[in-house]
């Protein structure tokens, strides 16, 4: 059974100058938020980011990842936290997205670090987002138990 989400954004005016928004239309947990040049390649100032949005996707991705692998092999996690940085950078005369780096800290019970490590790297090769984002030249991964 496929699974589907909707989002719509919308744009107004030229790039610099324009604004633009975006509805999370399947959930309606975030509704009217704001993106503009100025957030995207400067200073959010309380705005977001295609980025931002992807950095988020792949940090939750990654954790529901993480601990499904680990729940599965008898190790389910207290607590996952991670943090998903995305680097948006000059690339070819345009934009793009040129690395994600991914650290994690767990809290698991009766797992050493060698086994955290081994199922966060697992994680971060099959989790959807991550298969999503596989153009992405260079994702690396710091995990270690907290």
């Amino acid at each position: 059974m496929a699974i589907e989400r909707k989002a719509r954004a919308t744009w107004t005016g030229d790039l610099r100058g324009g604004q633009g928004e975006f509805d999370l239309e399947s959930s309606h947990a975030a509704e009217h938020e704001q993106v503009t040049f100025a957030s995207r390649f400067e200073q959010p100032g309380g705005k977001t980011s295609p980025e931002e949005l992807i950095a988020a996707a792949h940090a939750t991705c990654f954790s529901m990842a993480l601990a499904g692998g680990l729940a599965r092999a008898g190790h389910a996690p207290t607590k996952l936290e991670t943090d998903a940085l995305v680097t948006l950078d000059s690339v070819d005369g345009g934009f793009g997205i040129t690395a994600i780096h991914l650290t994690v800290r767990g809290q698991v019970d009766g797992l050493d670090e060698a086994g955290f490590e081994q199922a966060a790297k697992d994680a971060k090769e099959n989790c959807p987002v991550s298969k999503a984002l596989a153009a992405v030249p260079k994702i690396t991964l710091d995990a270690s138990l907290a």
